[in-house]
């Protein structure tokens, strides 16, 4: 079996790329062809745990993550074998088939393509072995010319898989016709041939006004536009790349307000995406203390660089409205990076994220251990009190991907200063009930965790997927999806 490739570019980040794949990876699953979504270098700081070589475990964007549950398929490292997750704007950790790399992470980012190319094809190969389709996604533009000579992700890989290719671009954007034939003019003749298809996405108003525009870019270019995608507003994944928007509202009348600490290293933001959907529900991404201003809860999410996301949340006066927050007995939790933050210290002897005193609203200290802790984990929670009382007894499962190791403060603990350990190692609540903090990631995505919070249930992911394969197949010329998966 060698499957057959298609491929999702965009003309720019954001453009719809990872949500175009995911759609695809659920209408050809739903052929009855075995489908597996492959992205060669993601760069995110949203990762998920999944099954690596020899049954160890890894990590993989999330975005790969969402698109092998929506082929039906096993999450697994090959389908993103190299993620590279920023600390800092010119520095990234380089996780190489689910592993962190030292060695690749501290070397020139050009001289690091041809190091990890043989890793890429492999998987990329062993998928094709094993697929009747292979959906890959392409990362920013491929025609940033200053980088074509190094491209591990876009048009290298088209031409190795010989994939048919989708170009996709934003037209709310404005200039999307001259994205299109941009980007399809600054290809090499012999990668040009391999677009098959040009996608409007986010269009608003009437399409009849496009005319004669997609004709006319045919005559240009060879290349059909063989879709036009309405604005979707609410399809149901997370943002892939990051926070794009401030306050999001769900149906009906707002019963509770959660702001989200949008620091600059924020990770797996896409956690919380199932509260969008929650009805009653108000999401703000917050940056100001104005933005937590009528919240009824706060929440510190995870963290690529705790240390530096911490002199940032105190640098914007965040600190201050958390603990005047947490003072006037409103709902504070922290999630992975974010209760390392709550604690009253973190300790790096390794030179792994740096020293700083935490927040203090949790009698907890975290020391940085050069292990990073990546697996699944299934709890429940002991009784809790106060404000978090719901999840006394409360099955969840969920997954961690963390540096640190958090344990009581001993010398608070000596006075008798002690959080009251909810789940043994990795959930922690303070004496009056209204902080809570934990290591587990994906608390929101467990339906047991909605319904004893909320009373109420978010669309399951099977349906998002669904949606998401009929919406792409009502507005995509007939025969398109079929043609590009006929044998040569």
């Amino acid at each position: 079996m060698t499957a057959i490739c298609v491929m999702v570019l965009g003309t720019t980040s954001g453009a719809g790329k990872s949500w175009l794949t995911t759609a695809l990876c659920r209408h050809y699953a739903r052929q009855g062809l075995k489908v597996a979504p492959f992205k060669a270098q993601n760069m995110s700081n949203n990762a998920r745990v999944v099954a690596g070589p020899g049954g160890a475990l890894g990590e993989i964007g999330s975005a790969q993550y969402f698109q092998a549950l929506a082929a039906r398929a096993e999450p697994e490292v090959r389908m993103n074998p190299l993620l590279l997750k920023p600390e800092a704007d010119t520095r990234s950790q380089v996780v190489l088939m689910g592993q962190v790399d030292e060695a690749l992470s501290t070397m020139p980012w050009r001289g690091r393509s041809e190091k990890v190319w043989p890793a890429i094809i492999a998987a990329l190969d062993a998928l094709r072995e094993e697929n009747d389709v292979v959906v890959i996604e392409g990362a920013g533009s491929p025609a940033e010319i200053n980088l074509h000579a190094s491209d591990i992700v876009n048009m290298r890989i088209a031409r190795h898989a010989q994939a048919r290719c989708l170009l996709v671009t934003d037209i709310d954007r404005g200039g999307a016709f001259a994205h299109l034939y941009g980007t399809w003019a600054l290809l090499p003749e012999d990668e040009r041939a391999l677009i098959k298809g040009f996608v409007l996405n986010k269009f608003r108003g009437d399409a009849t006004l496009l005319a004669p525009g997609p004709q006319m870019l045919q005559d240009l270019t060879g290349v059909p536009t063989v879709a036009t995608l309405p604005m979707w507003w609410q399809h149901g994944l997370p943002e892939e790349d990051g926070v794009f928007d401030d306050r999001t509202l769900a149906s009906g009348a707002v019963q509770t307000t959660i702001a989200v600490i949008a620091w600059p290293r924020i990770s797996n933001l896409d956690e919380f995406q199932p509260l969008k959907n929650v009805p009653g529900v108000r999401l703000v991404w917050a940056r100001s203390p104005a933005d937590c201003a009528g919240a009824d809860w706060i929440v510190l999410p995870g963290s690529k660089a705790t240390v530096a996301d911490l002199a940032w949340l105190r640098a914007q006066g965040l600190d201050q409205a958390v603990a005047q927050h947490a003072a006037q007995g409103g709902a504070v939790l922290g999630i992975c990076g974010g209760l390392q933050m709550l604690g009253e210290a973190l300790i790096d002897t390794h030179g792994i994220d740096g020293n700083a005193p935490g927040l203090g609203l949790l009698p907890l200290v975290t020391a940085f251990d050069p292990q990073k802790t990546v697996r699944h984990t299934q709890a429940r929670f002991s009784a809790l009190a106060g404000r978090w009382s719901a999840l006394s007894g409360v099955e969840t499962a969920g997954y961690e991907i963390h540096h640190g190791q958090t344990a009581q403060h001993p010398a608070m603990a000596a006075k008798g200063d002690v959080a009251r350990e909810v789940i043994p190692g990795l959930a922690w609540q303070n004496a009056a009930g209204n902080v809570l903090g934990c290591y587990l990631h994906g608390l929101f995505e467990d339906p047991r965790v909605l319904h004893a919070l909320f009373g109420a249930s978010a669309p399951t992911l099977e349906s998002v997927f669904d949606g998401l394969a009929d919406f792409l197949q009502s507005h995509v010329e007939p025969g398109v999806l079929d043609a590009l998966i006929q044998p040569d």
